[in-house]
């Protein structure tokens, strides 16, 4: 008993001693329970942008836009006239609903004519689509039940017979994109991408943490003619090989049948980057941990809640703006809203600038970043061959 418990306390020691597994078992629960603590902490979504393409400009249509306003979920991010690169305007605005007030709408209110208003519904993303849908609905009801009760006051009908009189207008939805509001459109590819950026992430983890590790970076560096070179053969396979992951990704939505056929070349494009990115993540800090082991607990503090943070299961206009600034860090998350816009929202790949240049500036910096600390290392590593 006396030596079990000698033992015992020697493997408390060890875990103590060992900063890493302290800093990951004590700090990453921790850390992560602070963290969903705040991305969710609101418990709702608000403040989420809409468009309204206002045809009648009158008290009445202005009075929905006040309506839509003063709503906690949603507001009006633009009034419109007209429809003339409508689609263009949403995808810039990121709007999650157009709403489309109709000529005419307040006279044929008044002369019982039964107008039409149509709110064209963006389901790329289920969770706002589903919010924004229904306060429009809400707003919307509220203000024929204000039309209908103030129109049959002056008609003299008695308070408790106005509510079942008639409707002043109806209401029609429209959905957009993923019209079928199958999650599987949604959740499935985010995932994925996921997935490839936390494989990529572990795998480059041991591309030099191996080579410190087996004694075996000074020959590595005689053999190699420069640092950039040294770097492109470390990232030039598995670059090679994500490619295979991307067609199997690319098979995978036949067999499961997910309609994303439209802009593929281009987002294979943007897929590129988003590999080249997360590669220099990858082996800085391969580069900066000469440890297999270590390098990769690290990485995976670092890929592990990256699809929480990285917009696409909840929105980032909902989190603090010090957890957004960690988002914007990770590729995956300018990679998501990409794929977004080109495949879901069918956007051109000038409306995915933005994400394209942040994952080329991670990259960029990661890419500097490794040159300098794979320099210092072979340097030392030549002077003590």
């Amino acid at each position: 008993m006396q030596n079990f418990f000698s033992l015992l306390k020697r493997e408390f020691q060890l875990f103590w001693q060992n900063s890493v597994l302290r800093m990951l078992f004590i700090g990453a629960p921790l850390l992560y329970a602070i963290l969903l603590g705040y991305v969710y902490g609101k418990g709702k979504v608000t403040e989420l942008p809409i468009l309204v393409i206002d045809y009648d400009q009158t008290e009445m249509s202005a009075k929905a836009i006040e309506m839509f306003n003063d709503d906690e979920v949603i507001y009006v991010s633009k009034v419109l006239y007209d429809q003339n690169d409508i689609e263009k305007i949403a995808i810039d605005q990121e709007a999650n609903a157009v709403v489309i007030i109709p000529k005419d709408f307040q006279k044929m209110v008044f002369t019982k004519k039964y107008p039409e208003i149509t709110t064209i519904v963006n389901t790329a993303n289920i969770l706002t689509a589903n919010y924004a849908s229904t306060a429009i609905q809400v707003c919307l009801g509220t203000l024929k039940a204000g039309v209908q009760m103030e129109t049959l006051r002056k008609q003299g009908v008695p308070e408790k017979l106005i509510s079942s009189q008639y409707e002043p207008f109806k209401t029609t939805f429209l959905k957009k994109y993923n019209r079928s509001t199958n999650y599987m459109y949604y959740l499935w590819p985010g995932v994925l991408s996921a997935v490839l950026q936390q494989v990529m992430l572990l795998a480059l983890a041991l591309s030099f943490a191996s080579e410190f590790e087996n004694g075996t970076f000074t020959h590595l560096v005689q053999k190699s003619n420069s640092i950039i070179q040294m770097m492109s053969i470390k990232i030039i396979p598995y670059f090679v090989m994500s490619f295979g992951v991307w067609l199997i990704y690319w098979f995978f939505t036949f067999y499961f049948r997910i309609p994303f056929f439209e802009n593929l070349p281009e987002l294979t494009f943007v897929a590129g980057i988003f590999i080249l990115s997360v590669s220099f993540i990858g082996i800085l800090v391969s580069i900066l941990i000469p440890s297999q082991l270590k390098a990769t607990e690290i990485l995976m503090v670092i890929a592990t809640p990256s699809f929480i943070l990285s917009g696409f299961s909840w929105p980032l206009s909902q989190m603090p703006n010090w957890v957004q600034g960690i988002a914007n860090i990770i590729p995956l998350t300018h990679f998501l809203k990409a794929f977004r816009v080109l495949i879901i929202e069918e956007g051109t790949l000038s409306q995915v600038k933005s994400p394209i240049f942040n994952m080329i500036l991670i990259g960029v910096i990661c890419a500097i970043l490794s040159y300098l600390a794979l320099y210092f290392k072979s340097k030392k590593a030549l002077k003590s061959a």
